[in-house]
């Protein structure tokens, strides 16, 4: 009898969606006689068209070090999914289209809304399991997500760049790494580039604290400072406002970074410095996946065949203290994990004479 599995990847692109991939697959292939891998191509959106290919063992071959996702992928909200538009029901869309392939499991590669989709697909009475992508690591139930120490190599790498040119010219540059909610790599980042200033969404700044830091390192002959700023970054101000005026807040900047908000808040306090803005954008979760994020992902993408043969459905594969193991997904789907304000990572890194803005 054919297994008959779907893939899917889903949300923001990644390091390391291939590799996961492949190690689901390989294990399928090697471990089952007869096994069909579908796969839905851009997500969700494939699964609720029926825009798919079967898949073949060579399809899967020499991808590990492939960034993107071969399926491609799209962003479908999660508060979206029941609103039938021009009489369209996506989740009865999706639940026809599982059916009429014939599917015995469906794999979800994504991030947090796309995890509360998979776990609605479940609780809609379909096999589902998870696995956690997402750059930002803050999938809750986890220790890690793949593409994480990806993307942070990458930051550290822009902020070491950023470094040099701004000790050549004495300058201070406001860096914004990614991370709008949460900020871990910001804090990973910043941390191995030797920022002695972080800036993150769980720890509201005050730019006189911050412009104190800069005075700091001036006066001990250092006449430059780089600054790592998550894209969420928010001032002790801001961090009072009701949500919709801050959101409303936010949307004024009409795109613009927030790092540009901060210089020109520090410029204020610090009007002789020569203050320069740096976003790294995308590039974050570009390219090739580290070595870390290869095996890591390997070793998830095992474990989510694992759960498919014991048809151990409902689950979302996680990495608890070194060991790969799972967790119901509706246990996960809604939550964030947030930078730990009080957590050793911050206050080890206050230990140093790294400050986060707020004393």
């Amino acid at each position: 009898m054919t297994l008959r599995v779907g893939i899917l990847t889903s949300g923001g692109d990644c390091q390391a969606l291939n590799a996961t991939m492949r190690g689901l697959s390989k294990t399928l292939y090697n471990c089952v006689d007869d096994v069909e891998i579908i796969g839905f191509k851009r997500g969700y959106y494939g699964l609720m068209h029926e825009d798919y290919v079967k898949m073949k063992p060579r399809d899967f071959s020499g991808i590990i070090n492939e960034g993107g996702t071969i399926l491609g992928t799209s962003r479908q909200p999660f508060k979206e999914m029941r609103v039938i538009v021009d009489g369209f029901d996506k989740v009865a869309a999706m639940k026809k289209t599982y059916k009429k392939l014939n599917l015995d499991a469906l794999a979800v590669l994504g991030g947090n809304g796309s995890l509360k989709s998979a776990n609605m697909l479940a609780q809609e009475g379909l096999n589902v399991i998870g696995l956690p992508k997402t750059i930002d690591n803050d999938t809750w139930g986890t220790d890690y997500t793949f593409g994480f120490q990806s993307a942070v190599d990458i930051a550290t790498r822009y902020l070491d760049e950023i470094h040099t040119t701004a000790r050549s010219h004495s300058r201070v540059f406001v860096v914004e790494v990614m991370g709008h909610k949460v900020g871990h790599i910001t804090l990973a980042a910043g941390l191995a580039a030797g920022s002695d200033i972080i800036l993150l969404p769980e720890i509201p700044y005050d730019i006189n604290v911050v412009a104190k830091k800069v005075k700091k390192r001036q006066k001990s002959g250092k006449g430059f400072t780089v600054i790592a700023a998550a894209e969420g970054a928010i001032s002790k101000e801001d961090a009072t406002l009701p949500k919709k005026k801050y959101k409303a807040k936010v949307a004024a900047r009409n795109g613009a970074s927030v790092v540009k908000e901060i210089a020109t808040q520090l410029q204020e306090v610090l009007p002789d410095a020569e203050i320069r803005t740096a976003v790294i954008g995308h590039a974050q979760r570009g390219g090739r996946p580290d070595a870390y994020d290869r095996q890591i992902s390997t070793r998830f993408g095992i474990e989510g065949a694992r759960l498919i043969m014991n048809r151990s459905f409902g689950r979302l594969v996680v990495l608890k203290q070194g060991e790969v193991d799972s967790i119901a997904l509706e246990d996960t789907a809604g939550k964030l994990k947030y930078v730990d304000p009080n957590g050793k990572a911050v206050s080890n890194a206050r230990l140093m004479g790294v400050t986060f803005g707020d004393k």
